[in-house]
């Protein structure tokens, strides 16, 4: 098993940065795809961002030209830069790995519990 932690969340200006780094407990052996999700109070989870292991990205129309979400090569997990923040991005932020702990073992998502993003002035 590995645990997916979050970081790099916290409170941040509008038209400010921040970038959400997901610690894994151990290298994730290989992976399909990867990505950050959000929760926003009252709403059901989204997708932000995601990255395949040929490197294609995707990405929500809300967020395009303004985050990037790239790859932990050393331990298999995204990072996401967040530029240009609006107070319609504040959620609770979470790291997803579809992948797998060794050749035998069969694909299945990994989950962090989530990294407070608020965007206010």
């Amino acid at each position: 098993q590995v645990q997916l932690v979050e970081s790099g969340g916290g409170l941040v200006q509008p038209g400010g940065s921040l970038r959400l780094s997901c610690a894994a407990s151990r290298r994730i052996f290989r992976f399909n795809a990867m990505g950050w999700y959000r929760q926003a109070p009252g709403k059901q989870r989204e997708l932000v961002a995601t990255i395949t292991s040929g490197g294609s990205t995707n990405y929500a129309d809300s967020v395009k030209g303004r985050f990037t979400i790239s790859r932990d090569n050393a331990k298999n997990t995204p990072t996401l830069q967040m530029n240009s923040v609006k107070t319609e991005d504040t959620a609770v932020y979470y790291c997803n790995v579809y992948g797998s702990m060794s050749w035998t073992e069969s694909y299945r998502d990994y989950w962090g519990q989530g990294t407070q993003v608020t965007v206010s002035s």
